[in-house]
């Protein structure tokens, strides 16, 4: 039954070997062919603003725009390089080959996310107050916990990735968005990782979020958005009015009341709590990036004029009631909380109902 099931395994294997490398070729040709349009519109933009400079307010935005969007490309190509080289210095080490995958594509990442975090700094002016602060540790020794994050904002989910390697001394274990994979450097790379994109081509969402939590070991982070994408006003309507049809009123008058978040999709979440019961939940509420919720309001509102504000609370693993019913409820008053923390500290014209 083995041999026969691994025989039935082995077409599927290729046929996702296949669409991988074709996935990656055509990522990359295009990644290859932004950088030099996006380096001479850098430069005509230079020559376009540089007279209007004294009489304009924020005359040097679009080269602040370009020139960020230039350096990500740039980024780019330096993590798959980063990972060509690293995959080659591999090859003769066969059997710790899984372990120092994993911690040399975290490096890389950390390395990146760090320039990009330092180049946003610089050229946008982003600036992030966490409370309550977080110790940064020189080797991650921490016990694992799941990390469920409000989702707002572009770039939201970067700049955590990079306060976890960075700041909180863990490895992420991400749960992204399949549409994601179209990002060259991050598709090879978080490959090397833990992770998951959804929706699964399987259709075993959940049962893939459940064995990543299961996998957990210390110093390691699990990452789940619950409300699986972006807030924005109109998602907002969009998700009370579906849990009305579903026949969940009073789940929707709870959300009605939640003007900054959208309702938790608890599936994922509640699954990564099944799978690992002993341990710990930090919640984790941010507004500032969430005046950028379309390329209109990016281009109005970069460099950002604040502070981007983060918060985050640990649940110890034993106050997490027990039953799917009752975790569905206590994530949705954990949602509440983050609304009402967004409520207290948002940015001025912020995204919110």
């Amino acid at each position: 039954m083995t041999g026969a099931s691994a025989l039935h395994r082995r077409p599927a294997r290729l046929a996702g070997a296949a669409v991988t490398g074709l996935r990656r070729a055509t990522t990359i040709t295009l990644l290859l062919a932004l950088v030099p349009v996006a380096a001479g519109l850098l430069v005509a933009a230079a020559l376009l603003r540089a007279p209007l400079a004294p009489v304009m307010r924020e005359p040097w935005r679009p080269v602040r725009i370009i020139g960020f969007a230039l350096l990500y490309l740039l980024a780019e190509l330096g993590g798959l390089l980063a990972a060509a080289v690293l995959w080659a210095r591999r090859l003769p080490d066969r059997r710790h080959r899984e372990e120092r995958r994993a911690a040399d594509a975290f490096a890389v990442l950390e390395r990146l996310l760090r320039l990009l975090r330092r180049a946003a700094e610089a050229v946008f002016r982003l600036r992030l107050e966490v409370t309550p602060a977080l110790a940064a540790t020189s080797r991650p020794v921490a016990a694992p916990v799941l990390v469920f994050v409000r989702h707002a904002g572009v770039g939201d989910s970067f700049l955590l990735m990079q306060t976890l390697l960075g700041q909180a001394g863990l490895r992420p274990h991400l749960v992204l968005k399949r549409t994601l994979r179209a990002d060259p450097a991050l598709d090879v790379l978080i490959g090397q990782v833990p992770h998951c994109f959804l929706p699964s081509l399987d259709g075993r969402d959940e049962e893939a979020i459940g064995e990543l939590a299961a996998g957990l070991r210390p110093g390691d982070a699990l990452v789940i958005f619950p409300e699986g994408g972006n807030f924005t006003p109109r998602r907002r309507r969009r998700a009370i009015a579906s849990l009305r049809r579903r026949g969940l009123p009073r789940r929707a008058r709870r959300a009605e009341r939640m003007q900054h978040v959208l309702p938790p999709r608890d599936a994922g979440a509640l699954a990564a709590i099944a799978a690992a019961p002993t341990t710990d939940i930090v919640f984790v509420a941010h507004t500032g990036l969430d005046v950028l919720h379309s390329a209109r309001t990016a281009w109005t509102r970069l460099p950002l004029r604040d502070a981007v504000r983060a918060h985050w609370w640990r649940v110890p693993a034993d106050s997490v009631p027990r039953g799917e019913d009752a975790r569905s409820e206590w994530l949705l008053a954990q949602w509440d909380r983050v609304d009402r923390w967004v409520a207290d500290h948002a940015t001025p014209g912020a995204t919110h109902a």
